[in-house]
């Protein structure tokens, strides 16, 4: 427990390429000062401390590990361009758009109501298929019916032609309905199979021509056949993974009459992140602790997972 950098070098060679997922919500030099440290150095101090605390960050990551910064408006782009040239810019895995607040500021010239998570990983491939899918929402499950009964259970229908921009001739042909009718595929746009495949496809009950067999053809895709599973999206709205308003009344009610941690990031934020990032037993690092909700997601989650944690704290 100490001033983050120190501890970091102390753990280095123990924790080196171990650490599954690192999740860091460092100052965001918005040049306010806080209960628990200042938030005002010079634009210039503020990047260099944290590509500093950055650089060797890196090296706790195992092969399929990632990184998750936490950052606003005003640095943004500039710590953007600064983890490029820590992690290079083929590490870069995407930026989210957090909506942290769902109300809106009448005394500033735009209500800014969203911060960003970049996100890097040292090799892109492993962390893709490492990292998890969300679960099935409702919404998506309703797609799935079985109106033909079919015995493999439930299925959703998808387009069956696709654009023909490195199409090959054997893609443009004619399918014949079971009713008779026949169909091409609309204009710059081709099947997606060959004409043995898709028929195949068709004696196999796999695709669907509407419930009086004269609809265009669609490919079935059957509820146990897909991903347990959706990609997770970049834009995360603040009924799923909560607000910074919110996550503020939480940490009043846990310590009542107490100087609590001023800026502290929601529980449900942290639980999506470690949710897509890690699995049982996997290692978690947050260099900036703050308000230990990382901590506190970490131990808390089902299954729970292994963590060791390291925070700044004021001098």
């Amino acid at each position: 427990k100490g001033e983050n950098l120190s501890i970091l070098e102390l753990i280095k060679e123990d924790f080196s390429n171990s650490v599954d997922c690192i999740y860091i919500d460092p100052p965001y030099n918005n040049q306010e000062k806080y209960r628990h440290y200042d938030d005002d150095l010079s634009h210039q101090q503020w990047l260099e401390s944290i590509s500093e605390r950055v650089k060797v960050l890196k090296g706790f990551l195992k092969d399929h590990g990632s990184m998750w910064v936490s950052i606003d408006d005003k640095e943004m782009h500039y710590l953007k361009v600064e983890l490029d040239k820590v992690f290079g810019r083929k590490n870069f895995i995407t930026t989210i758009t957090w909506e942290h607040r769902t109300t809106r500021d009448n005394r500033v010239t735009f209500s800014n109501n969203h911060e960003y998570i970049l996100v890097y990983a040292i090799n892109p491939k492993k962390f893709r298929s490492k990292r998890n899918l969300l679960d099935l929402t409702p919404e998506i499950l309703n797609r799935y019916k079985n109106p033909d009964n079919d015995p493999r259970g439930a299925w959703q229908s998808v387009s069956a032609n696709v654009q023909d921009g490195h199409a090959v001739a054997s893609q443009y042909y004619t399918i014949t309905s079971p009713s008779g009718k026949k169909h091409t595929p609309p204009n710059g746009r081709c099947w997606c199979f060959n004409q043995s495949k898709m028929e195949k496809e068709i004696n196999s009950n796999n695709i669907w021509f509407g419930l009086n067999g004269d609809g265009v053809p669609r490919l079935k895709k059957f509820l146990t056949a897909s991903k347990p599973g959706v990609t997770p999206q970049t834009f995360w709205p603040a009924d799923k993974v909560g607000t910074t308003k919110q996550a503020k009344k939480h940490i009043l009610k846990l310590f009542e009459n107490q100087p609590v941690f001023d800026t502290p990031k929601p529980e449900s934020l942290i639980k999506e992140i470690l949710f897509i990032a890690t699995n049982e037993g996997d290692l978690v690092l947050d260099a900036y602790l703050g308000s230990g909700t990382t901590a506190a997601v970490a131990l808390s989650s089902t299954p729970p997972m292994t963590h060791r944690l390291t925070c700044e704290y004021p001098v």
